[in-house]
């Protein structure tokens, strides 16, 4: 990737939403693989990164991003799609954010980068963050998928035998940047079929006897 690329740029919005500990590891995510964040945190995802994350998240997160804006500033540059970016993801993506999109309400520049996106056709990933889900939210999410959206709710996996909560968030984490379509390798490791996860438990199985046989010999 070279300095002119658009793809070196993504923006990243957190919204009020629980869940801002996956906001949070996207942005560790993308930093991690040299990618240029543009920040937008909400009020509200303000006060749950303090509550669900701690009060220092927030100050983290502008420090690692490349540049950072005010939600009310829709005036800023990632509210121009004349702006080159790869696209935008909002983790966790709120109800009322879903709504604002699903609408064309850009009245927050979480709500106008977002459509800014659709309008280029650019890759926007929605965290939707909310259970159970009334007709309206439905609506909404189907709305902003026929416009073009990727509406991806946080649900674990478990295939990949996560070990920790953070496992999960960041399996979440690096699944959505995958679907931004970034030229870089994937984040998440491909399943390759149930045969050869079992032969890949099976050698785990293995290493682990010999290792319990080893140590009782000492």
């Amino acid at each position: 990737m070279t300095s002119s690329d658009e793809r070196l740029n993504v923006v990243l919005a957190v919204t009020g939403a629980s869940g801002a500990a996956l906001g949070v590891a996207v942005l560790d995510q993308l930093a991690d693989i040299g990618v240029q964040v543009h920040l937008v945190v909400s009020d509200g995802g303000k006060r749950t990164l303090a509550h669900e994350v701690g009060t220092e998240a927030h100050g983290k997160m502008l420090i690692k991003a490349h540049r950072h804006y005010d939600n009310r500033n829709i005036g800023a540059a990632i509210a121009s799609g004349s702006f080159p970016v790869a696209g935008m993801i909002i983790a966790p993506c709120s109800m009322k954010s879903l709504a604002a999109i699903s609408t064309g309400l850009s009245d927050s520049l979480v709500a106008r980068a977002a459509d800014v996106q659709l309008k280029e056709r650019r890759r926007l990933v929605l965290m939707t963050r909310e259970t159970p889900l009334h007709l309206g939210h439905l609506r909404n999410m189907t709305s902003a998928t026929e416009m073009g959206a990727i509406v991806m709710p946080p649900v674990p996996t478990f295939y990949n035998r996560p070990q920790s909560v953070e496992d999960i968030v960041d399996h979440l984490a690096r699944r959505a940047i995958d679907l931004l379509g970034l030229p870089v390798p994937r984040l998440t490791t491909a399943w390759q079929g149930e045969s050869n996860a079992r032969s890949a438990d099976d050698s785990q199985g293995v290493r682990a006897e010999k290792h319990a046989v080893t140590a009782a010999q000492k």
